[in-house]
């Protein structure tokens, strides 16, 4: 039986006095979308993720990462890997904190690197209708960036589609707008930037009447996180890893 241990990785942590400005630094990096926080003792605190990164729009700024920390999704080295991607799942999370039985921390694990072995040892069943979100919120491509990002924010979603008379034209994430220095300070100076200067335009899509284990093998094939989900030309919904893995459960 595979166990959080087979996929411990070294994750960055922070200490509450850190400042915001070090974690985005961390968060830029593609492979994490959320930082730890500990003490001294490296015992875990919490945790902050890319949301939090943009709530602080100052290239430089003293605020610390104190103020951002919520609970974290914690679990043992024994764990099995479908106990990990359940707490992922509760905290809709791409990572999970290792720790000990004194709540140190030993390491984390990453969703990305659990859910191709997951889906490669259970039968998928049903298609994409039956299990992704079909209360999508959209942008649109003339929408400035302070305007995304306050939805961001505000609605805790990591991404949304961009659409143009209804049909998707893009996808614009957290990860667009804390990525480059010329975004970030757009944001920061209340430039009249659009999401369609920055957003992602090569998206892969996926139809409702697909089956989820197709839906599945593309997110591992193309390693995203999310597929927006096309009937004819029309969005009407959208399927992420924690949707797939909750049909599992």
């Amino acid at each position: 039986m595979k166990t959080a241990q087979d996929f411990l990785i070294e994750i960055p942590v922070l200490k509450n006095n850190d400042q915001i400005t070090k974690a985005r630094q961390i968060l830029r990096d593609g492979r994490f979308r959320e930082v730890y926080i500990v003490d001294g003792k490296k015992t875990l605190i919490g945790y902050i993720d890319l949301t939090d990164g943009l709530r602080v729009t100052a290239t430089k700024s003293n605020v610390t990462v104190e103020g951002f920390v919520k609970d974290a999704p914690m679990v043992n080295p024994q764990d099995s890997i479908e106990q990990v991607a359940k707490t992922m799942r509760r905290f809709h999370t791409d990572s999970a904190a290792v720790v000990d039985g004194m709540h140190h921390m030993q390491g984390g694990v990453l969703l990305s690197a659990l859910f191709p072995v997951i889906i490669s040892r259970n039968e998928l069943h049903g298609i994409v209708a039956s299990c992704m979100n079909s209360k999508v919120i959209a942008a649109d491509p003339g929408d400035e960036l302070q305007k995304i990002q306050s939805l961001i924010i505000e609605s805790g979603f990591s991404a949304f589609p961009v659409t143009k008379k209804k049909r998707l034209v893009g996808l614009i994430s957290r990860r667009d707008l804390i990525s480059t220095r010329r975004v970030r300070s757009a944001v920061a100076q209340h430039a009249h930037t659009t999401i369609e200067d920055v957003m992602t335009r090569d998206v892969v899509t996926i139809t409702p009447n697909e089956p989820v284990s197709h839906a599945a093998e593309l997110l591992v094939k193309h390693d995203i996180s999310r597929l927006p989900v096309i009937d004819g030309e029309l969005l009407v919904g959208i399927v992420d890893r924690h949707d797939i893995l909750a049909a599992l459960a």
